[in-house]
């Protein structure tokens, strides 16, 4: 099996650290694929030297202007899955989800074929370690409640940045347009997969499966602020008004 990872990167000179890219290639099926969305600080030359360190399992990808995660990151897995992969990816540059987690995810996609999509959920509960502001906690949770609404699916948590992908038709096919939303992609792609895009039937609800986390640190210097926040809630009326489009 080949697993790409995408990892979405804009201004992460200091923060993106160069020993989690090699924790996560630690596994022989694993590769990661950075995708420097128009940095203007020296992320560009960091990614490189990482990609030296390690050619065949590191490769960097160049945006030529600052796009956003949302399409950085469908650029990022549209190009895993020309290279062939079998299951892509993404999680934050911060690794705010640490390599260890990320790579537990993909053991359990690796273990059971009948999952198409999986993904991490920061969910507090004993025995884990999950440290979030409470404001981003309480915000979060707002969103999370209407991006369930929206998708009509039981997700706790749409946004944390750790998600696999098993490629299929159904998958590329909701990879061509590019996301309507900057800051909720994540909420729209898995609409996208579960209603169905074009005459490819949507995923069944069993395929989806969200995996608590072990372990979750917010990490400072986060790009996302309060108003995107606000931003983000806003444009799931404009994926909720897609996907009834998908569902006629």
């Amino acid at each position: 099996m080949k697993i790409s990872v995408v990892i979405p990167c804009f201004n992460e000179a200091e923060r993106l650290d160069a020993n989690a890219v090699e924790e996560l290639i630690s596994a022989d099926d694993v590769d990661v694929i950075l995708v420097d969305d128009g940095s203007t600080d020296g992320t560009w030359q960091h990614l490189e030297a990482i990609q030296r360190r390690h050619p065949g399992r590191v490769e960097c990808l160049k945006m030529h202007r600052n796009v956003g995660k949302a399409e950085s990151v469908r650029h990022g897995m549209n190009h895993a899955v020309a290279r062939g992969a079998d299951v892509t990816g993404y999680t934050d540059a911060d690794f705010a989800t640490p390599p260890a987690e990320m790579l537990r995810l993909i053991g359990e996609i690796r273990r059971t074929p009948a999952i198409k999509v999986l993904f991490g959920s920061r969910w507090l509960h004993m025995g884990s370690t999950i440290q979030r502001s409470r404001i981003r906690h309480y915000t979060g949770r707002v969103f999370a409640t209407f991006a369930s609404m929206v998708l009509r699916m039981p997700v706790y948590d749409t946004q944390c940045g750790a998600k696999l992908f098993r490629v299929s038709d159904s998958f590329r096919t909701a990879l061509v347009a590019p996301f309507l939303s900057r800051w909720a992609f994540d909420v729209e792609l898995i609409g996208r997969l579960r209603e169905g895009v074009g005459h490819l039937p949507g995923y069944g609800l069993s395929e989806f499966v969200e995996v608590p986390l072990n372990t979750w640190i917010d990490v400072g210097g986060s790009k996302i602020g309060p108003f995107d926040m606000i931003r983000a809630t806003l444009e799931l009326l404009v994926i909720s008004s897609a996907l009834k489009r998908l569902r006629q």
